[in-house]
């Protein structure tokens, strides 16, 4: 066995664990009903100064989605769409790039769409294959595919270039919806994902994402572990999709620094800090075993990619705000923007 697949096992095996052990919060979601008759829209528009509220139907869910825009420095003039994913919580919490960083100020002096949409909770994502009773009618690749791209180039005024960058459990999303609509986004970065879903391991950090912490059923996603979807949605396995994309991807170590330790301990109380703690730790070890697989991957088609991998890091914002500013430049490259 090679080494980096016993280090990927290893470490994930902790990983599910002590997520097992630590995370238990359930959470709901409606459930939606496709109308096939009623064709994608945007169903209205709240101008805020520089941000737009939209609200987009999405045919394939049969719903409203909340879509926050914010318009480029220069509104009278086309620009491309940056499309940033948050985690877990899918900007429905406090757990966003808006509530989190400044990465909306970052980018306000630049020429950019930057596209935030609001929903789908523990979805990865991703197009289910049925509805869940706790987390509704997923069909989130239809919808940045193929519904929202040319709603947006409407109703912004787009140049029709993309980008997309996502972290945590969107780290993984952003790669495998690059992979189902190749050239959609000509640039990708992905911060602290995990690349793998598909070997035992991989497969559990989503169980653990979807089930323990979301409440959903990964049954109602890619079906059970035999199920041959989950190979067909493995960004590692199905990497050559990826050949014409620009990469950038990044990780740290889930070794501690002072601030992270500190950021842990007084953000929860007690023993919990200290677990919350740890899960960081252990969390961006996997993360990191998997980030490597990927450039294992990627290296063996001769498909180039930009990875960091810092030495130190734990699993939360402040390193994923860095890593933002880090990959701007190939972001801005892939939506033919100056650095």
């Amino acid at each position: 066995m090679k080494l980096s697949a016993l280090r990927n096992r290893t470490v994930l095996r902790t990983a599910a664990v002590v997520l097992t052990a630590a995370l238990s919060v359930a959470l709901s979601g409606g459930t939606g009903s496709a109308d096939p008759d009623k064709a994608p829209s945007v169903t209205s528009v709240t101008k805020e100064g520089r941000t737009w509220h939209l609200k987009v139907y999405s045919a394939a869910m049969g719903r409203d989605i909340t879509v926050d825009v914010q318009r480029p420095v220069d509104e009278s003039q086309p620009a491309p769409n940056l499309y940033m994913l948050n985690g877990l919580d899918a900007g429905e919490g406090t757990a966003s790039w808006a509530a989190q960083t400044n990465a909306l100020g970052f980018l306000a002096d630049k020429q950019v769409n930057v596209i935030q949409p609001i929903g789908g909770r523990g979805s990865y994502y991703a197009d289910w294959i049925q509805a869940d009773p706790n987390l509704g009618l997923n069909k989130w690749t239809t919808f940045f595919t193929e519904e929202l791209p040319p709603l947006l180039d409407a109703t912004l005024g787009s140049t029709g270039l993309n980008s997309l960058a996502g972290l945590s459990t969107s780290g993984t999303s952003v790669l495998q919806l690059a992979e189902s609509k190749p050239g959609l986004w000509k640039s990708v970065a992905a911060y602290s994902g995990c690349a793998q879903i598909a070997d035992p391991m991989g497969k559990q950090f989503v169980k653990l994402a979807v089930e323990t912490w979301a409440g959903g059923n990964t049954l109602n996603m890619y079906g059970p572990a035999d199920s041959p979807l989950w190979a067909a949605h493995d960004p590692v396995i199905n990497a050559e999709k990826l050949r014409g994309t620009q990469l950038y991807v990044s990780s740290g170590s889930g070794i501690p620094l002072q601030r992270d330790v500190e950021f842990y301990t007084k953000s929860a109380p007690g023993i919990q800090g200290d677990v919350n703690l740890a899960l960081g730790m252990i969390i961006e070890g996997g993360v990191n075993a998997c980030t490597h697989n990927l450039q294992d991957k990627l290296n063996s088609l001769n498909i180039p990619a930009t990875f960091q991998f810092d030495p130190v890091g734990t699993h939360y914002w402040p390193y994923w705000e860095s890593a933002l500013h880090n990959s701007w430049p190939m972001l801005a490259a892939g939506m033919g923007l100056p650095a």
